[in-house]
């Protein structure tokens, strides 16, 4: 028996729209894998913190608030002096299509807005896993 994928899902930021998370959440679960939801109003240190004690092998973030950039480029940064580089880094939520090549281009392995199939997600996250 393989071994489940393991999500930490997350709201970064003073966002605390999570509805959209909790589905996401839900949908991953009901696709086979392990899910751990951190909750509202999440900080970098917080969530390097968790993905490091709970071993993920890919990280769901929701921003709702327009903060995305901002908030992404202090976790990308604090990912990469931790040097995590086995856990899958998605982001969801009010993306516009113009600052998604600036997101991946910090590190964010997907991008999906509002909107997306949880299962074109799941099927994401099977393809592109690092581990």
């Amino acid at each position: 028996m393989s071994k489940k994928i393991r999500v930490v899902m997350s709201k970064l930021g003073l966002d605390g729209h999570d509805l959209g998370a909790k589905m996401v959440a839900a949908s991953l679960k009901n696709e086979g894998m392990e899910v751990v939801y951190t909750g509202r109003h999440q900080v970098p240190d917080q969530l390097v913190s968790t993905i490091m004690q709970e071993d993920a092998d890919v990280l769901g973030i929701s921003i709702l608030s327009g903060a995305h950039m901002g908030l992404m480029k202090r976790l990308m940064e604090k990912i990469r002096k931790e040097k995590i580089d086995d856990c899958l880094i998605v982001l969801g939520g009010l993306i516009p299509k113009s600052d998604q090549p600036q997101l991946k281009k910090m590190g964010v392995d997907g991008v999906f807005t509002g909107g997306s199939n949880a299962k074109d997600i799941a099927e994401f996250i099977r393809e592109n896993l690092k581990k």
